[in-house]
Formats: structure tokens, C-alpha cells, sequence
């Protein structure tokens, strides 16, 4: 099979680095150019990556690679609509992050582009593709814990916004600036802006649907954010299961500017533990488990190391099949679309202090 040309996008996201050594090492891509948001982001790709092409707009390295066959949106929320349009006027398939937007007119544009076009867009949900959630999946599916009661969920981390300053800015991570709630300083577009990975796999294991949700927010850890970074979430799935959901910026970090070893302050950066209870038992996992933790740089504390499998070789062999045989990804927009509903749900459960029904 002829490898895919592929070209990453702004490199502003969490997760951009992840994806370079999967383009290096995956022989079903040709990692072909990059775009870099602005002079400091393109100094640190260059520091890392000086044999791949790095372009100052999207624009330019479209026209110098008009090889490209695909991306990966690596950029603020508020920049996917344009982005999306530069793609699918050039038949260009996208490997979104996780928040295509929380506009639902915009969100509605994308799916047009995408469908008229004919391209393939598979939005970015890695956890799909993590062995213990798979494992977790399998025994739910074999009847270990029998009828699901209720799933519980955690995907806590450090805060990204040190490092990828957009994700504190409400404008670019939910769009606009739209106060939590009234007589709170804070704006929508923090953690949970940041986690839809719970919202998502409660639907893929239930194959249910939200039909109520509560939010919360508590005092931020970080008092000079603007967005809220600690929430708590319950509600209950059309088919009666009940659910709770943390997906709080609550591990705190040093504030690098680059992430890396040495981040976390607690010694987890991050941790997604799932407990399931049914009416014959209960599972209870830890997705990111296995570490190393050392004394280490650069600041001589305690320090993870992750060891676990690397969710993006089956993410990123998902979307080659997708593209090269024309199947449809898992997370599509109309799948995924429901998920940032009931996240928009959530922050209007904040504003009103009421439950919200979907």
C-alpha cells in the first residue's frame, strides 16, 4: 500500500509531539511538511524535527506540498472551522483533535464540508485504542459484572496552558467568552474543554444515550486561570445507567513552556481510572498504571515516566485504513457530536445550577 502524505497543522495542541514519532515510524505515512502557529512554536519543531519542511501558514505549505493527503489538526479549537475549509477545498482527509468546536452551527458547517467533499475526518479519542479500556471493554461485553448500574469515571491531568497557552484563552478553547455562571470571573473553555474522553466512552460501552447531566465547578487550584479547572459531573444514560465524572485539571505542574519529564508536581501528570458496577460484580481499572518513577530533571523531584501502549499506532492505523479503503472512522463528526452536546450541557448546567435534560 502506497504510504499516506500527511502534513500536521499549527502544532499548538497537547498532543502534538505524540504524533511525531508515529509519522516517523508508521511506513503507511510520509510525514511530507508542517505549519507552525507563530516563530516560537516553528523554533521548537526545528529544534526537534530539522528534516521535515516547516512553514510559517498553512497556506504556503499547501502550495510548496500539493503532495498532501491528509493532516492532523493539531490547533486551537477556534481555528478548526477555517482550517477545515482550506482542507476540504483541496480533498484533504483530517485527523481532528478532540473538540472540533462547541459551536453547534459551525459544528453543523463541518459536517457539510466533510460529506460534500467526500473526505475522511476521524476525530481524536485515543483512549478507543488503550489495551486495559479494551480489556475492560471485552469483559463488559462477556457479562462479568452482568446488568451495568453505574459507571464511574476519572480523566485527570495537569494543566496544558502553560505549555499551550491557548487552552486558558476562553476565545480560542470554547470560542467565546461566555461566563460560567453569574457572579463567577471564570469563562466556559477549561477542563472540561480539555476531557471529553469519559463523555465518549460511557456511549461507546453503554451504546446509550445522555438523558440527564449536573455539573459543577469548585474553586480553581490555579487562581490566576480565567477558565475553571476542577469540575464534577453526574447524570444518567437513556438506559438507566447512572454515571460520575471528574474530569478536573487537578494534578498540578511546573510550569514549563515545553512539556516534558519533570512536569508533574504531583507525581502523576495524569491518571483515568473507570470503575463499572453491576448487578453481578464490578471492575475497576487504571488505563495509565504502569510507570517508572525516578528522581530526576530538571528540577532533581519526583518524576513519572510512562510506559504504557501507545494508543496512537491504533488510532493512526484506523484512519490509513479509513482513507486507503474508504471505510468510515469509529469517532466520526455525527458520532462525536452527541458527546460535545452533553459537554455543552454541562456548562449550562453550571450557569442555571440546575439539571439539564438532553
Amino acid at each position: 500500500m502506497e504510504p499516506i502524505r500527511i502534513a500536521i497543522l499549527s502544532l499548538t495542541h497537547g498532543h502534538t509531539r505524540k504524533y511525531y514519532q508515529t509519522l516517523l515510524d508508521n511506513k503507511n505515512f510520509e510525514w511530507v511538511a508542517v505549519s507552525a502557529e507563530n516563530e516560537t512554536v516553528r523554533e521548537n519543531f526545528i529544534s526537534l524535527n530539522n528534516s521535515i519542511p516547516c512553514y510559517s501558514s498553512e497556506e504556503e505549505m499547501f502550495e510548496k506540498h500539493p503532495e498532501i493527503e491528509a493532516v492532523v489538526m493539531a490547533s486551537a479549537n477556534n481555528r478548526h472551522l477555517e482550517q477545515f475549509i482550506m482542507c476540504a477545498e483541496r480533498g484533504i482527509h483530517i485527523l481532528c483533535m478532540k473538540i472540533p468546536t462547541f459551536n453547534m452551527e459551525e459544528y453543523e458547517e463541518m459536517i457539510a464540508l466533510v460529506e460534500d467533499s467526500g473526505i475522511v475526518c476521524q476525530v481524536e479519542l485515543e483512549l478507543h485504542y488503550n489495551p486495559v479500556v479494551r480489556r475492560l471493554k471485552e469483559l463488559y461485553r462477556q457479562g462479568a459484572i452482568g446488568e451495568l448500574s453505574s459507571f464511574n469515571a476519572t480523566n485527570i491531568t495537569l494543566s496544558p496552558v502553560w505549555a499551550f497557552p491557548w487552552q486558558g484563552n476562553p476565545e480560542k478553547s470554547y470560542g467565546e467568552r461566555v461566563p460560567l455562571k453569574e457572579g463567577d470571573n471564570r469563562f466556559r473553555g477549561g477542563c472540561l474543554s480539555d476531557h471529553p474522553h469519559v463523555f465518549d466512552l460511557i456511549r461507546w460501552f453503554t451504546k446509550s444515550e445522555f438523558e440527564t447531566v449536573y455539573a459543577e465547578v469548585g474553586p480553581n487550584l490555579r487562581k490566576d486561570l480565567e477558565v475553571e479547572d476542577t469540575m464534577i459531573v453526574n447524570g444518567k444514560m437513556k438506559d438507566g445507567t447512572i454515571f460520575l465524572f471528574d474530569p478536573s485539571w487537578s494534578r498540578m505542574e511546573e510550569r514549563l513552556s515545553i512539556p516534558g519529564p519533570g512536569w508533574e508536581i504531583h507525581p502523576k501528570r495524569m491518571e483515568v481510572n473507570i470503575s463499572m458496577r453491576g448487578d453481578e460484580g464490578a471492575i475497576m481499572a487504571d488505563c495509565f498504571g504502569p510507570n517508572v518513577y525516578h528522581n530526576g530533571a530538571p528540577n532533581d523531584r519526583y518524576t513519572v515516566q510512562y510506559t504504557y501502549f501507545d494508543e496512537w499506532i491504533g488510532m493512526m492505523d484506523e484512519f490509513v485504513d479509513c482513507i486507503r479503503n474508504g471505510n468510515e472512522p469509529k469517532i466520526n463528526l455525527r458520532w462525536h457530536k452527541k458527546t460535545i452536546d452533553v459537554m455543552n450541557a454541562c456548562y449550562d448546567s453550571i450557569s442555571t445550577s440546575s439539571p439539564v435534560e438532553l
